[in-house]
């Protein structure tokens, strides 16, 4: 009986701590996060945030700012991505903006395709399926394809092949091409 007082302890305490995060309109500021938590991070407002190297001309200094991108996570907020998911996609907390050039190395297609990071990581594969779509390719289709055809799977990636049509436009009457009048 008093081992089941003292568990419910630790939830009482993050219900509690939730309750006041969002009574003082708390949560997930991208411009709040350091260095170390920023990259993969999803604010409160559902947005993206990227970190940013930022040089003083002045001085060799480096320093890094986060900030919200325009990019949505898709039904994802306030998430600070786990130690877990960072190590099993193979990504790092020191990435800089938001990129879909990680989908052509083989290393991290390996990673993210794998099921430690694909089947727990729902706001890394989120991320990586935006990506993937805004290059015309199907994430799923690109982890099935990528062990048994990898160069096929990144020329299609590189080449864009599988981008959607666009809208069809009949009877398109078309200008004849004219030269430039020389006066």
């Amino acid at each position: 009986m008093a081992f089941s007082s003292i568990a419910a302890v630790p939830f009482f305490a993050l219900a509690v701590l939730l309750c006041v995060q969002t009574s003082i309109g708390g949560g997930i500021e991208c411009e709040n996060l350091n260095k170390d938590s920023c990259a993969f991070a999803v604010s409160s407002s559902g947005k993206r945030c990227v970190l940013e190297r930022v040089v003083r001309r002045k001085s060799v200094e480096e320093n890094y700012l986060c900030r919200a991108s325009e990019i949505e996570a898709d039904h994802l907020k306030d998430w600070v991505e786990t130690d877990n998911c960072i190590q099993a996609c193979g990504i790092s907390r020191t990435t800089l903006g938001i990129s879909s050039d990680s989908l052509l190395e083989f290393d991290f297609m390996h990673k993210l395709c794998s099921p430690s990071c694909y089947d727990n990581c729902p706001n890394i594969v989120d991320l990586y399926f935006s990506l993937a779509a805004g290059e015309g390719v199907f994430l799923p289709k690109l982890c099935e394809t990528h062990g048994s055809n990898q160069r096929r799977a990144m020329a299609e990636i590189q080449s864009s092949g599988s981008v959607a049509q666009g809208p069809e436009i009949e009877n398109l009457e078309v200008a004849p091409a004219t030269a430039p009048a020389i006066f």
